[in-house]
């Protein structure tokens, strides 16, 4: 097959349509997931909220099923990939390529670790853009995605259709 073949796409059918009543369950447990924690960065003054967080919700709340939503993808994968971003950063350099090589190495250690939770791929990029320093592995990126977790393992369950996680 040729490479401009390729590019055509496989032709598969489109993925089945999820229902309103699964739309409206993922979309509250996503409102509730991010308000809980924009209170609770609000209420302690503690930096919790971080966008990657709001890519999690998508799979946590619409895809709960995923590999990539279960527990230690989300918290090991937003661990690692802000480590690797905060010592790329501190360690290198803010320089352009450094954070290309930041992003590069998360993907690699996610994938070594059986822990890829693709939101985290973009830590190291907030990383370099916000300049951060070492509390960022912990305030927002780890303690916000358990936050995450904790409402996903409370908030999925409670529905007879769903099981999570799968797996830890």
């Amino acid at each position: 097959m040729t490479f401009l073949a390729k590019l055509q796409g496989q032709s598969k059918p489109l993925p089945a349509k999820t229902s309103l009543k699964q739309v409206a369950f993922a979309s509250l447990g996503g409102l509730v997931a991010v308000g809980l924690v924009g209170f609770l960065a609000t209420y302690t003054g503690q930096p919790l909220v971080m966008g990657s967080l709001g890519a999690s919700c998508v799979l946590l709340f619409g895809y709960p099923d995923s590999p990539f939503s279960q527990p230690r993808n989300v918290v090991l994968g937003h661990f690692l990939s802000t480590l690797v971003g905060l010592l790329f950063l501190h360690l290198v350099g803010p320089q352009w390529w450094s954070m290309a090589l930041a992003l590069a190495t998360a993907l690699a250690a996610m994938q070594l670790t059986g822990s890829v939770h693709p939101p985290a791929g973009s830590n190291p990029l907030i990383v370099f853009l916000a300049g951060a320093d070492w509390s960022f592995l912990i305030t927002p990126s780890t303690a916000g995605s358990i936050i995450l977790i904790v409402w996903a393992l409370l908030y999925n369950n409670l529905s007879k259709e769903r099981h999570y996680p799968s797996y830890w």
